[in-house]
């Protein structure tokens, strides 16, 4: 059964979810940075039985059409300060003995994709990927926000929404949900899942009911 859609606007949802990591993020920007406090993965999200009782509150209805969508809408990816945008950040956080020029562009290190348990030593090699879709937020609720929230969902750093991982995996994916795609890695299925809920709570999106019905099923498996 699907729950009625909440009446708090996107700008509130924003404020109270995007205005603190906006703060958050500039730290990070700084002390990912710094090498040995550097984090070695997304933020960690909650468990699975969490993830459960978030789905179960998540909107459940059809996606929109998409009309009106482009990446554009989503600016990223931004500044983080010290001369570092959000790529190169996710970069440094997610890779090991990752080394950077003097515009923050990583020149070296080691990523392992997660998704597939690929290992590069090329960024060029590496994408990082919105878990929860551009497309997907925008079809699920996001075409009601301004760019400027769309712009703080994009580069979310404080959610488990930004991953490093093999590029060719990641444009695979595309922008499909998870009763489409799943990650390559069967090991890490429940940590996709929980992490697509974390994120789609966060920001008050829908879900469908093929895509729910799939999350409910791996996060009863973890």
């Amino acid at each position: 059964m699907s729950r009625t859609r909440s009446t708090t606007s996107p700008r509130t949802i924003y404020a109270r979810r995007i205005g603190l990591a906006g703060g958050l993020a500039a730290l990070a920007g700084t002390v990912l940075l710094s090498g040995p406090a550097a984090q070695a993965e997304p933020p960690t999200p909650p468990s699975a039985s969490t993830a459960l009782t978030q789905l179960n509150g998540l909107t459940v209805e059809t996606e929109g059409s998409g009309d009106g969508y482009s990446r554009d809408r989503f600016p990223h990816w931004s500044s983080q300060g010290d001369s570092c945008n959000t790529r190169e950040v996710v970069l440094k956080r997610d890779g090991e003995n990752v080394e950077q020029d003097g515009s923050c562009a990583a020149t070296g290190g080691t990523w392992r994709s997660a998704y597939d348990d690929g290992v590069w030593t090329q960024a060029s090699d590496v994408d990082i990927d919105h878990v929860v879709p551009l497309s997907e937020a925008w079809k699920s609720g996001a075409d009601a926000w301004t760019d400027t929230e769309r712009e703080g969902f994009a580069n979310d750093l404080t959610h488990a929404q930004l991953i490093a991982v093999t590029d060719n995996v990641n444009q695979s994916k595309g922008d499909q949900d998870p009763a489409e795609w799943m990650p390559p890695n069967t090991g890490y299925h429940c940590m996709y899942a929980r992490m697509w809920v974390s994120v789609k709570d966060a920001y008050d999106l829908s879900v469908d009911s093929a895509e729910k019905s799939t999350l409910g099923d791996v996060l009863s498996g973890c």
